[in-house]
């Protein structure tokens, strides 16, 4: 039976946390959203209706059990509530925050289908955690009792992370090897701290080196050490590398200076809030202060740059993508952040190449690639613009959307001193970086890797999160992370009945 304190979505309307004024939230990199008051908290969890059939659970990649995290916050339970959370979910506070909830567990709210307006879930879910921190009911990852067996993971994003978590509570030996100085992947340095501020994700490290993990950063797997090294080392490995090589732009001056990639912008800028010492960024080649900014893609990382930009002081953000408002594939609700904080998007648009005049002097010369390490050379040319056409919505493609058409004669010139390219990110390709033909990928350069167990066609070898699914959410990583992680501790369990019979 519901508790007296559920139901109340008939009487009380939908309610987020106090979001930031516009004005004053681009003056800084901190959250824009407020915490939830521990009354209101309660107040908009109860307004679940403890449906029997709970399609938010079914629609959220991790079936989070939401319904009773909710019922348990509205009761003023919330230690429990916390605990129930953090059974399905590694990491409820970053999902809470960065997960896109309108297209997932709040898009498919029994209530919001009714007409009153969806629960509020990620806001809860992420005050149910941050207490839980506040209070110490946060454990350290105690195992019961240590394992022989070792896993060696290669890379230090969300899956990864969630699958060193998940193995180490069950006191298997685990290494986490990542080309990168800090864990977490693009959560620490592809989403900017206005969406996760960085402490959020520095705990978690934290508590996972606390509880037995090991780290080996600044260590790039064919560079600094060989994947059959790694084999050697482990009894099983799982690859969670992410994707990072980023999609490209033809066409006139597509290499001049100033038409950057999304990965090192907002990685300099995410740099810089550590503070780090960035030359790039104080060179001004990766930065955007007092400068007309256009940046190219619709998705969740273009929406990224643009408010980036706003906060390091362009003096102009212009978005363009080819389709319009209700086709593109990123947060609707990031667009409307983006609007409110002076982004102007022009839908219907594409480049066709870029205009480029004499290219300034910059103090800090060439641009390294961050992400990727090498060196791109300054050009004698710098852009000033992007050459634009103007997009129809045609008949739809193979996909089911309606594909974007040329509208000949309309083409025209976007002024720009910095163009940044967010076109989508595609793998690298492992098989030769790694020296390893035999590591199977898709005909989209992905690692083929069975949905269930993950297991690929090398023999202990795991994949998960991106590098198999193409750029994906945290909260799919996450549960690929998870996932190998179980299949690897059946593997292990099974290994050593077969001993015990012997």
């Amino acid at each position: 039976m519901a508790s007296n304190k559920m139901l109340r979505f008939v009487t009380l309307g939908r309610q987020t946390p106090e979001k930031r004024d516009a004005d004053d939230r681009t003056e800084d990199f901190g959250e824009i959203y407020r915490e939830f008051a521990a009354e209101r908290a309660a107040e908009q969890a109860g307004r679940c209706s403890q449906c029997g059939v709970p399609y938010c659970q079914s629609h959220c990649p991790l079936h989070n059990n939401i319904p009773d995290w909710l019922r348990l916050t509205a009761e003023g339970r919330l230690q429990e509530a916390y605990e129930v959370a953090q059974l399905t979910n590694t990491f409820p506070e970053i999902c809470g925050r960065i997960c896109p909830q309108d297209r997932l567990c709040e898009g498919n709210c029994v209530i919001e289908k009714s007409g009153h307006g969806t629960v509020t879930i990620g806001a809860v879910e992420k005050y149910i955690v941050d207490t839980a921190f506040d209070n110490g009911w946060v454990e350290p990852i105690r195992p019961y009792a240590e394992s022989p067996e070792s896993v060696g993971i290669i890379g230090a994003g969300p899956g990864g992370l969630a699958a060193a978590d998940r193995l180490r509570r069950e006191g298997v030996q685990v290494t986490v090897y990542d080309r990168y100085d800090r864990g977490g992947g693009l959560m620490v340095y592809g989403i900017p701290g206005f969406k996760l501020e960085k402490d959020v994700v520095m705990r978690r490290n934290a508590q996972l080196e606390e509880g037995g993990v090991e780290f080996v950063l600044n260590c790039e797997v064919g560079r600094d050490i060989t994947f059959d090294e790694i084999r050697a080392k482990h009894d099983a490995v799982i690859v969670a590398t992410g994707v990072y090589k980023s999609r490209e732009l033809d066409g006139d001056n597509h290499d001049a200076d100033g038409i950057v990639r999304a990965i090192d912008y907002l990685t300099a800028s995410n740099r810089k809030s550590f503070g780090d010492v960035v030359p790039e960024f104080d060179s001004g080649a990766l930065s955007a202060e007092g400068k007309r900014v256009v940046v190219i893609g619709g998705g969740d990382t273009a929406m990224d740059c643009v408010r980036t930009a706003i906060r390091q002081g362009a003096t102009s953000v212009k978005c363009l993508y080819r389709r319009d408002r209700a086709n593109m594939p990123g947060s609707q609700r990031e667009v409307e952040n983006a609007e409110e904080e002076g982004v102007e998007f022009i839908w219907l648009t594409a480049p066709a190449g870029f205009e480029a005049g004499a290219a300034a002097h910059q103090a800090g010369g060439p641009v390294v690639d961050i992400a990727q390490g090498s060196t791109a050379h300054s050009h004698s040319v710098a852009v000033n613009g992007v050459k634009v056409r103007r997009m129809k919505l045609g008949a739809p493609d193979a996909t089911g959307r309606q594909k974007p058409e040329v509208i000949a004669g309309a083409d025209y010139v976007e002024r720009a001193d910095l163009v940044i390219k967010a076109l989508g990110f595609e793998p690298e390709e492992l098989p030769t970086l790694w020296a390893k033909p035999e590591l199977e990928v898709t005909r989209w350069g992905t690692i083929k890797a069975d949905f269930r167990t993950h297991e690929t066609a090398l023999d202990g070898v795991y994949a998960v999160g991106d590098i198999v699914r193409g750029a994906s959410l945290v909260v799919w990583a996450i549960r690929d992370g998870r996932e190998a992680a179980d299949a690897i501790l059946d593997r292990f369990a099974a290994a050593s009945a077969s001993v015990a019979a012997e």
